[in-house]
């Protein structure tokens, strides 16, 4: 292995690095919105008034966060299929995103629940709105503004993570780097050119959420 940089090898390899940088990006939007449902979930069991969904919401949460994403990965590849269940590496991957930032995502809704003035249920209650239409109509648009920058970093650290999916073979840019890394007996391209490509796609959704969070702000305040 050789530690001089190649700026011809590092174009050559391009390519490749791109392309797993484009599945590491899809992984991360998919599992995003799988967080959002599963957080989603998990806030409204906890919130509930029976008070058997509750635990049974924050025993998930606690289930999902509290054990690391790498076992929670092989779980999804390598143990459900005994019960039947065979995904895809890449669909593993998403499902395994989602469910282990779905917890924190959940830990978003609720705080920022909470965090609602207790006037707004009473007049959701005196106008007879439905719970659907509380939240529809008074307490999601609230909600917006503060979930931003939480949901945000929630997304550019589920970018971070993706490489933990090279483990069931999901073609992401880490395993590209060192699939590359393994062929070519050089490391120092595939490896610098990946963490700059983390970097550059992490700066790029800091930026959109920055962008995101002022338009919101300035259109609903």
């Amino acid at each position: 292995m050789t530690l001089d940089f190649s700026w011809s090898f590092a174009a050559q390899i391009s390519p490749a690095l791109a392309r797993g940088a484009g599945v590491a990006f899809i992984a991360a939007i998919g599992g995003f919105f799988v967080a959002l449902l599963v957080g989603a979930v998990l806030a409204g069991l906890q919130r509930s008034k029976r008070w058997w969904l509750a635990l049974t919401g924050r025993w998930l949460m606690e289930l999902l966060r509290s054990t690391p994403l790498l076992i929670q990965v092989y779980f999804l590849f390598f143990v459900l299929p005994g019960w039947g269940i065979v995904l895809e590496p890449v669909t593993t991957g998403v499902v395994a995103l989602g469910l282990y930032h779905g917890a924190y995502v959940a830990e978003a809704y609720r705080a920022v629940l909470d965090n609602l003035p207790a006037g707004q249920w009473d007049a959701a209650h005196s106008l007879r709105f439905s719970r659907y239409h509380a939240y529809r109509y008074l307490m999601l648009p609230q909600m917006v503004l503060p979930l931003t920058p939480a949901l945000g970093n929630t997304f550019i650290t589920m970018l971070k993570d993706t490489p933990i999916l090279a483990a069931v073979s999901v073609p992401e840019l880490m395993f590209a780097a060192n699939d590359v890394g393994a062929q070519s007996f050089r490391y120092v391209e595939p490896i610098t050119l990946a963490a700059l490509a983390y970097l550059f796609m992490s700066g790029v959704a800091a930026l959109v959420v920055w962008l995101l969070r002022n338009w919101i702000k300035g259109r609903y305040q």
